[in-house]
């Protein structure tokens, strides 16, 4: 039987003394991230959406366009000593966006010349096995792929439903792809949501337990209980489901893989005051712990980490980032010559998070490479 709680007790963690957090792959990687919206455009229509989140007009940029911009990003990367790299696409929906495939045949066609490339797609999985066979041969030498599946009950609206999204993870898993649904526990309906998750997870599919947030994303919402709250602060710890099922092996590099511990993934490294190493299994807890409020911290968002968001091709230091835009798609853009201090009063989203970062007198390094 999978694991339902997490071998580290995460509240015994001092948040309170935490003076320096990062993503693994980032501190221990000349990584540079980017999270790349490719459009708002959404083959699903949802009840509870938000309004900005989606579209029914096919809005994304012209082929030539993001390749360009693909081809730039890597350009002010290396000038600043990075040559890994890490492509997060989102949406909308995107793998109904012609520009994903030619986007990763080219991260494909250059990896002999980086230290490490892998990418990350948030999907609502609803392509037919077949698409996501042939996702598989274009992304089978990237040294990491991942898959966070967002988990939309008014769709997957029966057992049968259920059963094929899960289906086609374990094919996913099957290949070395890792793979986490992100399941939002709202309050209201949280029981029912528990019950998803525990089927997921029973079959081997790790599963993210996100608290929502309020309209503005600022604060988890009232209405969960004691026992809920010790559900996302512990519940569902993400494991090495991938390595137990994959068929096949990815490349390796030179730098190692980010391997389990005890069955158990631990995606956050963070240091305290003292010195002392943390770690946490996934950046959606720092929301449920109300650790996401870093406003003064030193950090590496616009030097080594983007986001870009459609429609207005606009690239910023990060998602939920109060500065001004680093530039756009269409008009050219400058990252910075060093880490900048955080001017954002709370780090919206875990993306956001995760980017390393320290409070201004940590002497904690923001990464070993």
């Amino acid at each position: 039987m999978a694991v339902k709680f997490s071998q580290t007790d995460f509240t015994k963690i001092p948040w309170n003394d935490i003076e320096m957090v990062g993503q693994w792959t980032m501190i221990h990687r000349d990584l540079f991230n980017v999270s790349w919206l490719l459009g708002r455009y959404c083959n699903y229509s949802c009840s509870y959406c938000w309004p900005y989140a989606s579209t029914k007009k096919k809005d994304w940029r012209s082929e030539d366009m993001v390749l360009l911009t693909l081809d730039e990003i890597k350009r002010q990367a290396r000038q600043r000593g990075f040559n890994s790299f890490h492509f997060s696409f989102s949406g909308g929906e995107p793998t109904v966006v012609p520009t994903l495939v030619p986007l990763l045949d080219s991260l494909r066609d250059d990896i002999q010349n980086c230290n490490w490339v892998s990418t990350h797609l948030t999907s609502n999985i609803s392509r037919k096995l077949d698409w996501w066979k042939q996702y598989v041969e274009v992304t089978k030498d990237f040294h990491r792929v991942s898959i966070t599946a967002s988990y939309h009950k008014e769709h997957v609206n029966d057992e049968r439903k259920r059963s094929d999204f899960a289906t086609k993870l374990e094919y996913l898993q099957s290949q070395d792809v890792q793979v986490t649904i992100n399941s939002v526990m709202v309050p209201e309906r949280f029981d029912e949501l528990w019950e998803d998750a525990n089927y997921f997870h029973e079959r081997g599919i790790n599963v993210t337990l996100k608290p929502q947030s309020d309209p503005t994303a600022s604060f988890v919402v009232d209405g969960y209980t004691e026992e809920m709250m010790k559900i996302l602060h512990n519940g569902l710890p993400q494991q090495d489901f991938t390595e137990r099922k994959r068929e096949v092996v990815r490349p390796q590099s030179k730098f190692p893989r980010m391997h389990a511990i005890n069955g158990q993934h631990y995606q956050i490294e963070m240091k305290d005051k003292h010195g002392e190493t943390w770690r946490l299994d996934q950046a959606e807890r720092f929301n449920s712990f109300g650790f996401n409020r870093f406003k003064g911290w030193e950090c590496s968002s616009g030097y080594r980490s983007i986001i870009i968001r459609e429609p207005d091709g606009s690239i910023k230091r990060s998602y939920s980032c109060s500065d001004k835009p680093l530039g756009y798609i269409d008009k050219g853009f400058s990252l910075f010559d060093s880490p900048m201090p955080c001017v954002t009063e709370t780090c919206v989203s875990s993306a956001d998070s995760k980017i390393p970062k320290r409070q201004p007198s940590s002497e904690a390094k923001l990464w070993s490479i």
